[in-house]
């Protein structure tokens, strides 16, 4: 019992790659090829290729006879020119008419235009799929074809050995069950290890940022019965956030947990400049971001173009020191942290350090700033989610591509035309 054929739904669903040029004679719906002579054609030597079709290399031709009638297992091919039906419906009819004519046992590849049917009666739906898969892998059309003839042999011998394995591959399962557990267990144990180790980097990161503030503000000695209300209040205020700072530190259990402190910090520092000017006499600076280079700098006066290496310039914000150095050429005093043993720019130390970073500069600016540098997957665990957004919407197109794969029956793409136009798609991929 012949399978039925696939609905041609992927047709216009692939790209165009244009690989090999064919040339015919226009076809039209009254010239559909006869069913009888495709039949005969396909009973004596397996293969049909349409008149039509004038210009195809006598070595490429021979080829895919003689990957057909040299086949193990019976394949037959029929080659057609594009406008060889009026529609993909008296297509499908034809194919099926075709099929049920011979009436052999094996695999059918009907091909036309940019369309392609393979349907089998002696192997199973994933083994036609392998066949159909490997044949799009092909640089060119005819390459395809005569793959479908090797790759159908190679599944359906696949198909018998693992019949014959099954009862050993049973066996084998019980011993890679055991072994996936002990698997599973032994790589939950490192990445709880790694992840151990990384909070604990990190609570010690903040931990020293924490106590710059802290000495900061003990340096600072200032007599509050003695300033305005306006220092007064900026004084409390930078206090207020070294508090918050250290609570957050002690409450520390993940690494998102440290952008609580981050920001207290970055809280924290600007009160203390405004502090130090309206002591001094000086205008209250504006309230900037920290310095990219080092947040412990405190905030940035200004932003300058930088690049990291290898990279391209982006414009960062940056305390004075640092800015004079990168102007003048020179590495900027960069906060370095510890990654496996190697001492490397906190921005690029990975996803774990994200919240650090994130309550220093916040997620808007960060993105503004980080995007394009080398961030060790850093950024990668702030933009996932978007990312898989969009992945997830490829995957859901190629998921409805998949599923036009479904059931025993492959069609699609097959280039632009066999009949004038260009070879390119063979069955919804790529040549």
């Amino acid at each position: 019992m012949v399978r039925r054929l696939l609905h041609p739904a992927l047709a216009g669903a692939v790209l165009t790659v244009p690989v090999l040029a064919l040339g015919a004679a226009p076809a039209s719906a009254a010239d559909a090829p006869d069913v009888d002579e495709v039949a005969t054609a396909l009973e004596q030597e397996h293969v049909y290729f349409a008149p039509e079709i004038d210009e195809l290399p006598d070595a490429e031709a021979d080829a895919v006879y003689t990957a057909a009638q040299e086949a193990e297992n019976p394949v037959y091919i029929a080659v057609l020119p594009e406008d060889a039906f009026a529609s993909n419906a008296t297509a499908e009819a034809f194919a099926q008419d075709l099929t049920s004519e011979v009436g052999a046992d094996g695999t059918y590849a009907v091909a036309w235009g940019n369309n392609l049917y393979l349907n089998s009666n002696v192997m199973n739906d994933g083994s036609l799929q392998d066949v159909y898969r490997q044949a799009q892998s092909e640089p060119t059309a005819v390459d395809g074809l005569v793959t479908v003839a090797d790759a159908s042999d190679q599944a359906i011998s696949g198909e018998e050995s693992a019949a014959a394995s099954g009862m050993v591959l049973l066996g084998i399962l019980g011993l890679l069950v055991l072994g996936g557990g002990f698997f599973l267990y032994n790589s939950k144990r490192k990445r709880d290890a790694k992840a151990a180790q990384e909070l604990a980097d990190i609570r010690k990161m903040a931990e020293e940022d924490v106590t710059r503030l802290g000495e900061d503000i003990t340096q600072l000695d200032i007599d509050l019965t003695k300033v305005d209300e306006d220092t007064r209040r900026d004084y409390e205020q930078a206090m207020d956030a070294y508090d918050r700072a250290k609570s957050s530190l002690e409450a520390i259990r993940t690494p998102e947990d440290v952008r609580q402190v981050t920001t207290a910090l970055e809280d924290g520092r600007y009160y203390m400049n405004a502090t130090r000017a309206r002591l001094n006499g000086d205008p209250v600076p504006e309230r900037r971001s920290p310095c990219f280079f080092n947040p412990q700098h405190g905030p940035s006066v200004e932003d300058v173009l930088w690049a990291p290496p290898g990279g391209t310039d982006r414009s960062v914000p940056a305390c004075a020191s640092c800015s004079q150095a990168v102007r003048a050429g020179h590495d900027p005093d960069v906060r370095m942290v510890e990654v496996d043993g190697q001492r490397r720019p906190y921005y690029d130390a990975g996803p774990a350090y994200a919240p650090y970073a994130g309550g220093y500069f916040g997620m808007n600016m960060m993105m503004g700033m980080f995007t394009g540098m080398m961030m060790g997957s850093m950024m990668g665990s702030m933009m996932g989610a978007g990312m898989g957004a969009g992945m997830g919407d490829m995957g859901a197109e190629g998921g409805d591509m998949g599923g036009d794969l479904g059931g025993d029956d492959f069609g699609g793409g097959f280039g632009d035309s066999f009949g004038g136009g260009d070879l390119g798609d063979f069955g919804g991929f790529d040549f």
